[in-house]
């Protein structure tokens, strides 16, 4: 009766703030963060979760932001929420990332028990759990260590350095604990093991072809587009995505032709190109027929998978241009490859001398956010023994 009320009381906990089961009964040494922008679980969630996009100058910069930025978001809710009804009536990102969370907690048990016990906690940008609620239950769960880990394996100052801003912006507000160390994991772009996943999905499709016209299938691999301003200025986004394709194509051995593409512009100004869509029309009029969609930048299926991806692109347009046999190469998800992958990539980290990446602390060479920097020289205070 005890344990399953126990267990009860954890599940409902699991589902509203992102805790791991592994850990419910010690007080963690080892806290560990994960950063994601979130998705609605609802519809009803779908017009606060754009607005608060909208509205965040560190993820998309329009002109009087305070006006427009709630125009749009009101003005896009409808079509969103249809997207959303269509995979199921919400995001389930809160639960794969609580899964990969939960499953690499265990592994980090494992292989690095000097300091465990671990716990995950999830700390989403524009829906619960928000990244600030997070912050005070982990002060409230006080553990000696807390490991600040993006989720986003390439750094984007739109994604990752909003994320890492929020964190910032909660303490000029509270008091840091004096009695954590902070650390922080912002980017892992090349990890062997996130490399090797990413080729394990290529090849679960890649089977499903014909023999006689498997090495002709065109890896066509998709990344969130950018506005060409943030490229501009240097953010390193572009240049970390196209070294994970060049990296998972090596131990493909190059099997097979390949492009980077990019997919979910939003608005008129330029982004980088080609489109998703665009460049599946450009191979088909060159008579390329069967193709493999590989969502490398995501490690968890959420709309721009399930809705943009598989019914936009592999549903939809693939019948009305003519492609003869196009697949999706799932996300991460929780491939023991992937949990293996989050686990060494904190295990490493926390074995290190290093809390912080010198890259994470250099701003774009041209930036223009003065919050950037007030932000990176607090990370460097706060994490100063590594410097």
């Amino acid at each position: 009766m005890l344990n399953s009320i126990f267990h009860r009381l954890n599940v409902s906990r699991l589902g509203k703030v992102g805790f791991s089961t592994t850990s419910i009964y010690n007080q963690p040494k080892t806290a560990v963060l994960m950063l994601n922008m979130g998705g609605p679980e609802t519809t009803d969630e779908v017009h606060d979760y754009l607005l608060r996009i909208m509205t965040d100058r560190d993820m998309i910069q329009l002109p009087v932001q305070g006006k427009l930025g709630p125009w749009i978001a009101q003005r896009r809710t409808p079509e969103v929420q249809k997207k959303y009804k269509e995979i199921g009536g919400g995001s389930p990102i809160l639960k794969w990332t609580n899964t990969q969370g939960e499953l690499m907690c265990k592994e980090l048990d494992k292989i690095s028990p000097e300091t465990g016990p671990h716990k995950h906690y999830v700390g989403f940008r524009y829906v619960r759990p928000f990244t600030e609620d997070t912050l005070s239950e982990i002060e409230r769960d006080k553990p000696e260590r807390v490991v600040i880990f993006s989720q986003y394996p390439q750094y984007s100052c739109a994604t990752s350095g909003s994320s890492f801003n929020s964190i910032y912006d909660h303490y000029k507000k509270n008091k840091l604990p004096s009695n954590i160390k902070f650390s922080v994991i912002d980017r892992w772009a090349t990890h062997p093991l996130l490399v090797k996943v990413f080729a394990e999905r290529i090849k679960a499709e890649l089977i499903k072809f014909p023999e006689d016209k498997r090495k002709d299938v065109v890896l066509l691999f998709s990344a969130h587009s950018l506005p060409l301003k943030a490229v501009n200025r240097g953010d390193a986004y572009p240049s970390e995505v196209g070294a994970s394709v060049e990296m998972v194509m090596k131990e493909l051995v190059y099997s097979n032709p390949h492009c980077l593409a990019w997919q979910s512009k939003v608005g008129p100004l330029p982004w980088l190109e080609p489109a998703t869509d665009d460049a599946l029309k450009g191979y088909v009029k060159r008579g390329h027929k069967n193709f493999i969609l590989v969502p490398i930048a995501f490690v968890n299926e959420h709309i721009e998978t399930l809705h943009e991806l598989d019914i936009e692109y592999c549903d939809e347009l693939a019948k009305e241009i003519g492609v003869e046999q196009i697949k999706r190469a799932a996300a991460p998800n929780d491939h023991p490859i992937f949990i293996q992958a989050l686990a060494d990539v904190v295990a490493t980290h926390l074995k290190s001398n290093k809390l912080i990446n010198p890259k994470f602390l250099i701003r774009c060479p041209l930036c223009v956010n003065p919050r950037c920097s007030e932000s990176k020289g607090w990370y460097k205070h706060i994490c100063q023994s590594a410097i």
